[in-house]
């Protein structure tokens, strides 16, 4: 049986990423290599596909408690063959939040929500 060891949930607007979809120094900044070539790969869905993945790094950290003490590069967004988010925590982020995470990701308008379990 797995236990809940947090929960968390955040929203980020589209309109809010859609400037910075090309700021290299953002997207570094903030993202692996591996999620921004996913972020370039959305076309002219990018800013939305940033928004999601952004407000699930923040779900992330909130989950574990720790706000953004934790840098959100740390937090690594991944997606299946089918499209299915999940987490990949490298540095301090992986020495706090050892366990299993389940993310969800949506999006509706102008907004993306993201709702992130952590389990032990």
């Amino acid at each position: 049986m797995c236990k809940v060891k947090g929960l968390g949930i955040d929203l980020c607007a589209v309109s809010r990423m859609e400037p910075l979809v090309g700021d290299g120094r953002f997207v570094s900044r903030y993202f692996t290599p591996e999620e921004a070539a996913y972020i370039a790969g959305k076309g002219r869905g990018g800013a939305q596909t940033m928004a999601g993945m952004f407000a699930a790094k923040e779900a992330v950290l909130k989950a574990m408690g720790c706000g953004i003490a934790v840098p959100l590069r740390e937090v690594e967004i991944t997606h299946d063959e089918a499209g299915q988010p999940g987490c990949t925590l490298h540095g301090e982020a992986a020495r706090r939040g050892a366990g299993s995470w389940q993310v969800s990701i949506t999006h509706e308008g102008d907004m993306a929500a993201a709702v992130c379990l952590w389990m032990a």
